[in-house]
């Protein structure tokens, strides 16, 4: 395992971590690292020594290590034993490397303790140019490192396309752009390039033939990073990421998927990758997130609770993208058995992608938590949280469309699920319930929901049930499959439970996108569709509060129509009914003209500041539906046989 910290869970990102990992640092360092003349000693102040030395394991030796903190001498950080930095003087070192960036003042303080003929370097030499900053006065601000990777291919007559929208400007900040550069497979960037965002909160589109095109490149498959400049408010860059055909075959919608944005950290574990069916394969896109190699024997794949990982035998160099055909490891494993990737902090959020019959879909695998452990403060929950902890999903029109969800363990400590399936129509009234038991880690469960009597459109809930005991961390997660009947074309999502619609709050729970809980308001971001494909959402309306203590009865829902720079251009009106959902279909709510005009890079963002909405978006190919704006469920059927795309709609 990579010895980096990546994520804190009171903080999010490590600032140190995306410091380090950037592209720009990482050629700084290499260029700072052949300046050095050994033997090299190395300073480390602020404890930054562990992560340069995991991710920058080059440095020229012999190699000391000193410390100024009495109580850290002896210790060993980065394979090195600390000494204290009054040895520094008879150390012999040729050169001396102050881990630390703004660095000047500790540089000053160590000078009279530099061996005879020494140099003094610190990381100041592996900072960023002060024009990608966003805050010059302090390096190790969270903004200045506002990053994210992005699976991108144009490839074999397959696109991608990200989406997002300048939702900084929100939160106050001046100009933004995006800095950028594209990885091939083997890790050599492509190109890099700047992209100006909209002033005001406008809509913007990185389209991979357009990529292509503006640099005249062949094929590619590999990873963008992305880095926005002048953020404020959010640290991480989110985005929605379309794969589609676009070789102008006879069935362009046979391949079309869409993925949420990727965690901006890499991970010890993932969980959620699904064993291939007999007719399907399963490729799970292996992209190194860093400058050094992955080496042999670093990530492996397990059948999720088997504890007998195999590992792959061949090195992933820097940057690099390798399709990891999952049967290769796992030649015997099926559906709907799970499967757990020990990527050894290597890696951002990976996606998998699934073939079958000559129809792709492409979906995301999420962290599986180390720091967790079952609380028994859960299944003793009040009353007044209600059935606490949701996780809701779309039930599409069952005459068109086959629901099947699994629940995934997604935390170490993880050895049971106790949970229940409560399934509510458009109305929000309960229709069924099913006790899925008290599920093994290694379960095998895959829930189809044809077989649960009065199933109809709507959206169901996975809740905690502990009638047969188990444990519970509020860490429910669960994978949700959508087949179309008439095409056989599938798409799938996961996500994680959460506490929803109660005045009364638990720990972090309901969770808001700004300000303590409870969350009880709504900003979701659904995209437009290209030309060719149109945009729908699910819109869901979640209570955990009991009915004892029932919340708004309907959802005061507004979907705000904004055009590519930003300006609302129109507005509907949607009241859900509290348990319930609804179907949105930006054509049918505003009409086509207004869809023009908004432009490409418009957007709808989804506003309530009554209660808090759970959302999935998507695309469909074909004809827009019945147009009747009335947000019906049912309007699933509508969804065409040429392909649809669903996942979880993110908010700011």
């Amino acid at each position: 395992m990579l010895e980096i910290e990546t994520f804190d869970n009171r903080a999010g990102g490590n600032v140190v971590y995306k410091a380090l990992a950037h592209p720009l640092a990482a050629e700084a360092i290499a260029r700072l690292y052949a300046g050095l003349e050994g033997p090299v000693a190395l300073y480390d102040p602020e404890g930054l020594a562990a992560p340069l030395c995991a991710m920058y394991p080059d440095l020229p030796g012999p190699l000391s290590l000193f410390v100024h903190d009495v109580a850290a001498v002896g210790r060993t950080h980065a394979g090195l034993t600390a000494r204290p930095i009054t040895d520094l003087p008879g150390s012999g070192a040729r050169a001396v490397l102050v881990a630390a960036f703004d660095a000047g003042r500790i540089c000053a303080r160590i000078t009279p303790l530099l061996p005879p003929g020494a140099s003094l370097r610190s990381l100041d030499e592996a900072k960023l140019p002060p024009a990608l900053l966003t805050n010059g006065a302090r390096y190790l601000d969270r903004l200045n490192f506002a990053t994210n990777f992005a699976f991108f291919r144009d490839a074999g007559g397959l696109s991608t396309r990200l989406v997002s929208a300048n939702y900084w400007a929100g939160y106050g900040a001046g100009p933004v752009r995006l800095w950028l550069r594209l990885f091939d497979a083997d890790g050599a960037a492509l190109a890099s390039w700047e992209q100006a965002l909209p002033k005001g909160a406008g809509g913007f589109s990185i389209d991979s033939r357009e990529v292509r095109a503006r640099f005249g490149l062949p094929e590619f498959t590999g990873q963008l990073f992305l880095h926005a400049v002048g953020a404020a408010g959010h640290d991480v860059v989110k985005y929605a990421l379309d794969t589609y055909a676009a070789d102008g075959g006879p069935n362009p919608g046979a391949s079309l998927s869409c993925t949420h944005d990727a965690n901006a950290w890499p991970s010890d574990r993932y969980a959620g990758l699904p064993a291939p069916r007999d007719d399907e394969r399963v490729v799970l896109w292996l992209q190194n997130s860093h400058a050094v190699p992955i080496p042999a024997g670093a990530v492996a794949l397990d059948r999720m609770g088997a504890e007998r990982p195999v590992a792959l035998d061949r090195a992933v160099g820097p940057f690099a993208t390798v399709a990891l055909d999952v049967a290769a490891l796992l030649p015997d494993l099926r559906w709907p058995a799970q499967i757990e990737l020990r990527a050894g902090r290597h890696v951002v959020r990976p996606r998998y992608e699934v073939t079958r019959a000559g129809r792709t879909r492409i979906a995301h695998v999420n962290v599986e938590r180390a720091d967790l452990r079952p609380d028994p403060a859960i299944p003793a929950l009040p009353p007044a949280l209600g059935r606490g902890f949701l996780l809701p999903f779309p039930v599409l029109d069952p005459a068109a469309f086959r629901t099947l969800v699994q629940p995934t363990p997604m935390a170490l400590s993880q050895a049971d699920l106790p949970v229940r399936l409560d399934l509510f129509d458009a109305a929000g009234a309960l229709v069924g319930q099913r006790f899925l038991g008290r599920l093994a880690r290694d379960h095998g469960l895959a829930l189809d929901l044809d077989t649960i009597p009065g199933l109809r459109a709507g959206h169901a809930e996975l809740v905690y049930d502990f009638r047969d005991g188990g444990g519970a961390d509020g860490w429910l997660h669960a994978l949700f499959r959508w087949e179309h009947r008439a095409s056989g074309h599938v798409a799938e999502s996961s996500f994680g439970a959460h506490v929803f619609n109660t005045v009364m709050t638990w720990r972090d729970e309901p969770q808001s996108y700004s300000g303590p809980p409870p969350g009880l308001s709504t900003r979701l971001f659904l995209r437009l569709g290209s030309p060719g494909w149109r945009s729908f959402a699910v819109l869901i309306y979640p209570a955990s509060a009991p009915a004892a203590l029932p919340w708004a009865a309907r959802s005061a829902t507004a979907l705000v129509l904004h055009d590519a720079a930003g300006t609302p251009i129109g507005e509907a009106k949607l009241a859900i009914p509290c348990g319930g959902s609804a179907l949105v279909r930006p054509e049918a709510a505003f009409g086509a003209a207004a869809l023009a005009a908004a432009g490409a890079d418009g957007y709808v963002l989804v506003r309530d500041t009554t209660c808090r909405l759970f959302g999935y978006h998507g695309l469909m190919a074909g004809t827009p539906g019945d147009g009747d704006g009335d947000g019906d469920a049912n309007a699933g059927a509508n969804l065409e046989a040429g392909g649809f795309s669903l996942d979880h709609m993110f908010g700011f």
